[in-house]
């Protein structure tokens, strides 16, 4: 596996980042991880490695802790929604079971391993999240997961300069239901069917739709198996997260909530905040698709309550072909918002009043023409990196 240096019998924790290195834990040293060992150690670092082979170390580790673990596994995979629906599910767990969940967007080899091997002798439900870039990626995160309850929160236009099609998304989603334990619970968008083909015979299939919201006092209200639930959140489009979470909770057994349901989502995900004048900012930062940002367009108009409205909107990678197109789409359907910013070269298609070839530019470009009062939306790819937009504009209306 590689050099391993260190006494302890066992260890508390593994980490791949010194930094959050506690007393017992195993440092794995990933890639130029080598060259802080000393600090690991120094941190109190029970044992360090440096692995041979990075990614088939991390699987080996967390493989082995699976193995000892009698906790359930759940795992969110999907083109849209994950690491949302992760955090609300994990609001709805925690409270009734001993509960580990994804941190952030920890959905690939290396935060996958890193999730399970947070896995105690006690805890009772594992919440995991599998993102990919191609297929036979999701197929290798579930052979070490081995979930007993799969989601998949829907299926969209993403990866398509990977994949090439809808139908080749399909398949590398479905690796997912195909690593079921027998007895497990594929749970599946109802205006998905084609993925009911790759469900094997042994699981059984809940189905959840887009269910009825209304948002009220700041808060959203979602309609599940004949009650109302609530939620901390106001976008609509989070209601379908929801209700899919809630179908989770039910395959599981686990008692539905009572009360209002706070959710803490994730950095860069629907994250609002109050600005000068009245204004409002949501920083929806680390991600953006043709589903994705229509949502979060439609959420701005929805909040906007009279105000002024910016969409501060970055292109879409990964789209293929149809990227022109894709984009063209996005930039009619923000036809409604007062002010656009497109940022970065496929942003041209959108039309906007406002153009930035990469975020440096666009966060001086916001600064001068976002107002006290204004609704603002800040939103794209992981790759334009619009968080340092949304960042400025919430220490400006801090200022």
């Amino acid at each position: 596996m590689g050099r391993l240096e260190g006494g302890a019998d066992h260890v508390t924790g593994v980490e791949v980042d010194s930094r959050r290195v506690s007393p017992g834990d195993l440092f794995v040293a990933l890639g130029a991880g080598a060259a802080f060992l000393d600090d690991a150690r120094a941190r109190g670092a029970a044992a360090t490695l440096v692995p041979d082979d990075d990614f088939a170390a991390l699987a080996a580790l967390a493989r082995a802790v699976r193995a000892r673990s009698a906790a359930r596994v759940v795992a969110i995979t999907g083109s849209v929604g994950k690491t949302s629906t992760k955090d609300i599910l994990s609001a709805l767990l925690r409270g009734h079971v001993r509960l580990v969940a994804a941190e952030d967007g920890f959905n690939n080899e290396i935060g996958l391993p890193l999730t399970l091997c947070r896995l105690e002798p006690d805890t009772e439900v594992a919440v995991t999240e599998m993102g990919m870039r191609g297929p036979g990626q999701i197929r290798a995160l579930a052979e070490i997961a081995r979930p007993d309850v799969a989601l998949i929160t829907a299926i969209a236009p993403v990866h398509l300069e990977l994949l090439g099609s809808i139908e080749n998304v399909v398949r590398a989603k479905a690796e997912l239901l195909e690593a079921l334990t027998p007895g497990g619970v594929a749970v599946l968008p109802a205006d998905a069917p084609e993925l009911e083909a790759f469900v094997p015979a042994s699981v059984e299939v809940r189905r959840f739709s887009p269910p009825e919201v209304d948002v009220r006092d700041g808060r959203a209200y979602v309609s599940f198996e004949g009650r109302e639930f609530g939620f901390s959140f106001t976008a609509r489009h989070q209601a379908r997260n929801a209700v899919a979470a809630l179908t989770v909770c039910a395959a599981l057994g686990v008692p539905l909530p009572d009360g209002l349901v706070d959710v803490s989502f994730s950095r860069w995900r629907s994250q609002e905040s109050e600005r000068a004048g009245g204004g409002l900012l949501i920083n929806d930062a680390w991600n953006a698709n043709p589903v994705a940002m229509r949502a979060a367009i439609a959420h701005l108009l929805d909040r906007s309550g009279g105000r002024r409205t910016v969409a501060i909107l970055g292109e879409m990678a990964e789209l293929g072909d149809e990227a022109a197109r894709f984009h063209e789409e996005i930039g009619r359907a923000a036809e409604k918002v007062d002010v656009v910013i497109g940022v970065g070269p496929l942003a041209r298609a959108y039309e906007p009043d406002a153009w930035a070839p990469d975020s440096a530019a666009a966060t001086a470009l916001a600064l001068e023409l976002v107002r006290p009062g204004d609704a603002v939306l800040v939103k794209g790819s992981r790759s334009v990196g619009l968080e340092v937009v949304a960042d400025a504009l919430a220490g400006a209306a801090a200022s």
